[in-house]
């Protein structure tokens, strides 16, 4: 948006040097309006009047506007026309986060709807104005379906997934390597590692976005910028803040967080299809950045979608922890550094009594408590120490728990799940046959081990020259915890 408003308000000078010095011949400074909508948390009717408001007054005091009308509206439609007649030029309009006050609200749908109302009458002045207009971006997050903002306008064109313009915000691998190679070497340095080795980490935490079916890999600019500059890689994006209502909609939709390890599949047509109120946060999590395009299938149209890097990932996983903790434990009492020395180590009994302290953080709720709940928590504590796991990982005879590989080892883990009767067994005294806690607790043990081994879920790491751990686990509903498990090595 700033690069625009500079082209636009014709300031040759900043843009020596690059193409478009060269390629533009006649460098006009036209009137700029540009109208930046973040800044607010739009918590009530009044925000996002006040908002408008103050971005108005700065242009109608640069072009003398005395008479200011009673709606937001009204007064853009006129400073838009006193722009054109005072200038004797065509306007530019530049807004910047167009849908945050519908962003802001997804979880106030009475709020919510208020603000799409104003926006509507807002951006509807930009079809009625057509004839004083130079050029026209609008910039934002979601795209929203039915209860569009620009319903009627048929002048805007949306470019978010046309391949012409899929770079247009971020970094690619040409352009990081032709323009930064003083500073990755720097940073190289600084580590006591070598370029390749630094531009492999930058391209691993923050390349991967795709936004459309032959995108090349896009980087963060955020967070390679950030990268570069400090000379220390971190999680920049995630520093900004992030949108707690996304937690919301897959802690409230019961989203399975399973379905971010192979891909997500959806067709094209979802991607636009988000609506304020649904349960589905695929789309939103696509057009937010948390999810890209990982394939296209054009016989049938539908998209993979995964995380872009392991910024994301990480970022985006540490913030779901939470639905699975209770109030007393935070993030921060997750130490993955404890859990990754254990598995370093081999040390399974301290791993996995460290686990089983873990899981004594996870709250009842019901319903939830279940192999897949488990499993789900799993999956986020291993990722969350950088490990390499796949969660049902198939073999020739079926598919095992979940896979975790380290440097050294393979651990293979199948789980059982004890029903909620397993202390009320050993109270019955009307039938001698019901076996005791224990007892079934090893008769589940010994059924995932046989299953482990009948299946053949070690068979595939067998040339791998690494240790297997065959990890049998069983979950207690009644306890909501780990009550027993059975480690064999091979």
């Amino acid at each position: 948006i700033s690069t625009l408003d500079a082209y636009f308000s014709g300031k040759r000078e900043l843009f020596k040097g690059l193409a478009i010095d060269k390629l533009e011949q006649d460098w006009q400074a036209y009137p700029v309006i540009r109208i930046d909508l973040s800044g607010s948390s739009y918590l009530s009717e009044q925000d996002i009047q006040t908002v408008l408001d103050s971005r108005l007054k700065v242009y109608e005091k640069a072009f003398s506007i005395t008479e200011i009308a009673s709606t937001v509206a009204v007064r853009f439609d006129e400073l838009i026309r006193k722009a054109f007649e005072k200038s004797g030029k065509s306007v530019v309009i530049l807004i910047d986060e167009y849908d945050s006050p519908l962003v802001h609200t997804l979880d106030n749908l009475e709020l919510n709807e208020y603000n799409r109302a104003v926006l509507h009458g807002f951006y509807s002045v930009i079809k009625k104005s057509g004839e004083y207009l130079r050029f026209v971006l609008l910039t934002g997050v979601t795209k929203f379906s039915q209860v569009s903002v620009f319903s009627g306008m048929n002048n805007l064109r949306d470019i978010s997934m046309e391949d012409n313009y899929a770079a247009i915000c971020g970094i690619t691998q040409t352009e990081l390597e032709d323009n930064f190679v003083p500073e990755i070497n720097a940073l190289a340095n600084k580590d006591g590692v070598t370029y390749e080795d630094t531009l492999a980490r930058l391209k691993k935490l923050y390349d991967g976005y795709h936004f459309s079916e032959d995108s090349p890999d896009v980087y963060n600019p955020f967070s390679v910028l950030n990268t570069l500059k400090k000379q220390e890689f971190g999680m920049y994006w995630f520093q900004t803040g992030t949108q707690t209502f996304l937690i919301k909609l897959i802690e409230q939709s019961h989203f399975d967080v399973l379905r971010f390890q192979d891909g997500i599949h959806i067709e094209v047509s979802e991607i636009d299809s988000f609506r304020v109120g649904q349960t589905n946060p695929v789309p939103v999590l696509y057009q937010s950045g948390y999810l890209t395009i990982k394939g296209f299938d054009k016989f049938d149209g539908t998209l993979t979608l995964g995380f872009p890097n392991e910024e994301v990932e990480y970022g985006f996983l540490k913030e779901l922890l939470p639905i699975f903790l209770n109030d007393n434990t935070s993030v921060s009492d997750f130490s993955a550094l404890l859990f990754k020395e254990d598995l370093a180590a081999q040390n399974t009994e301290s791993f996995l009594t460290r686990l089983k302290s873990l899981y004594a953080s996870v709250p009842y709720a019901q319903g939830k408590q279940d192999e897949h709940y488990y499993q789900s928590l799993f999956y986020i504590i291993f990722k969350l120490m950088g490990q390499f796991i796949k969660v049902e990982e198939h073999s020739y005879k079926g598919r095992s728990d979940a896979v975790v590989q380290t440097k050294d080892a393979i651990y293979i883990f199948e789980f059982k799940l004890a029903n909620e009767s397993l202390n009320a067994n050993a109270d019955d005294s009307t039938n001698k046959s019901v076996d005791t806690p224990s007892q079934t607790i090893n008769k589940l043990l010994a059924e995932a081990m046989s299953q482990i081994n009948e299946s053949g879920y070690a068979d595939s790491y067998a040339a791998s020259n690494k240790q297997i751990h065959k990890i049998a686990i069983v979950f207690s509903t009644q306890e909501r915890n780990i009550v027993g498990w059975q480690v064999v090595l091979v």
